[in-house]
């Protein structure tokens, strides 16, 4: 039997019975369509947030003070930061890892331009901001270490507040006040867009000194940002930032570290290593899926083996060998399950387009996975279809003719 001649019977079969072929490759259709759709999903969160993590700055860790709140757990410390200008000096004199680093000093504040008011987030830091995190000024100038020293009353803003309190006009060397005091605009940002839910262009700079003494009034710091030399570098200026904190605040010995180090390398490491075992679990749970479709497959084609007995005696009656049975009705499961895999692959790329169009997700589709999955649902056809095709050829042909 020629293989054009099998594709003409199972597909004659499968247009005789197509209600009922369709209702049983449903189980296939939605466990390859989910596996699409949620891989797409997932490997487009994972990009948008190893973007997210990028954008921050590139070779980048973060020093925390244990004294902060997270999710409303008290880390330790007490109510009060741990990290001191003096810390900052120290680090600059003794990291030999570290290009750039600069403080941060939080402050919110109420925005005053004329009669526009717009709450926001007032960041005190140093010149060297811009080369940490990446930035770039889009207009007007940054502030100088010379400002920063004399703490001066200058403010570079993000585009969100230019919209939001300038509402078009240009900011450069217009005056607004935080809170009471007066600031000059001196420049602007470039977008950055959001980043772990925050808009990262809803903030206001000032030099760190002037935020200490006119904002917040305290000398102690809220983070400190550091820039490695190289992604190589990041874990040997680890121990640097640890070595120099721990001799800074005199922690002798055993005593804990009163300080949080976040590591961008291990944050990137984290997101993959979760995004690798959300894919296993959705695996999992297509693989029940086409299972459960797989088992749906073998009950039809074993009624079908029941209904057609005459027919299949009749055809060993005329010459056909039983391999030729066995193959045909193989041929038969292989390609509902592929019709399947198909749908499947047009239900998991429209799930994925629908995601994106109306839940503003990222996706990215893989091709890799769009074949492994339609491949799979193939061998879900030939894995369920054999037993009931092995029967069908083990049929006696008399006993075959005498049915029905």
């Amino acid at each position: 039997m020629t293989y054009w001649l099998l594709l003409k019977t199972a597909l004659q079969s499968i247009r005789l019975n197509w209600l009922r072929t369709l209702l049983t490759l449903l189980g296939i259709v939605i466990g390859v369509g989910s596996v699409i759709a949620s891989t797409a999903i997932g490997q487009g969160q994972q990009k948008e947030m190893l973007a997210r993590i990028s954008a921050m700055g590139s070779n980048l860790l973060i020093v925390n003070s244990t004294a902060r709140r997270f999710g409303g757990v008290n880390l330790g410390g007490g109510s009060r930061s741990s990290l001191t200008i003096a810390d900052v000096g120290y680090l600059r004199k003794t990291l030999a890892s570290a290009t750039a680093l600069t403080p941060v000093v939080n402050a919110n504040g109420q925005l005053i331009f004329g009669s526009t008011n717009y709450f926001s987030s007032v960041q005190g830091v140093s010149t060297d901001f811009l080369s940490v995190r990446d930035r770039q000024v889009d207009s007007g100038v940054f502030f100088t270490d010379a400002e920063v020293q004399g703490r001066a009353t200058v403010a570079v803003v993000g585009k969100t507040v230019v919209t939001e309190l300038f509402q078009g006009q240009d900011p450069v060397g217009q005056k607004i006040r935080i809170g009471r005091i007066p600031f000059t605009i001196v420049g602007t940002l470039k977008s950055s867009g959001s980043n772990f839910g925050g808009d990262q262009d809803d903030v206001v700079l000032v030099p760190y000194t002037t935020v200490q003494l006119r904002l917040s009034g305290s000398t102690n710091v809220n983070n400190i940002w550091i820039q490695a030399v190289d992604e190589a570098s990041m874990s040997t200026l680890q121990d640097e930032i640890i070595e120099s904190l721990r001799a800074s605040h005199r922690l002798a010995g055993a005593a804990n570290n009163d300080f949080l180090i976040s590591n961008q390398a291990d944050m990137i490491s984290l997101v993959s290593a979760s995004r690798e075992q959300f894919t296993l679990l959705l695996g999992a749970i297509a693989g029940i899926s086409l299972f459960v479709g797989g088992i749906g497959i073998m009950n039809m084609m074993l009624v079908a083996v029941t209904e057609r007995t005459k027919e299949i005696g009749l055809r060993i009656a005329v010459g056909a060998r039983g391999g030729d049975i066995m193959l045909q009705f193989l041929t038969e499961s292989v390609l509902i399950c592929l019709m399947g895999g198909l749908l499947g692959l047009g239900l998991g790329v429209g799930l994925s387009w629908f995601v994106e169009k109306f839940f503003s997700m990222t996706t990215t589709l893989s091709t890799d996975i769009m074949a492994i999955s339609v491949g799979f649902a193939a061998f879900v056809g030939i894995a369920f279809g054999l037993y009931p095709a092995y029967r069908a050829s083990k049929l006696d042909p008399i006993e075959a003719l005498r049915y029905g």
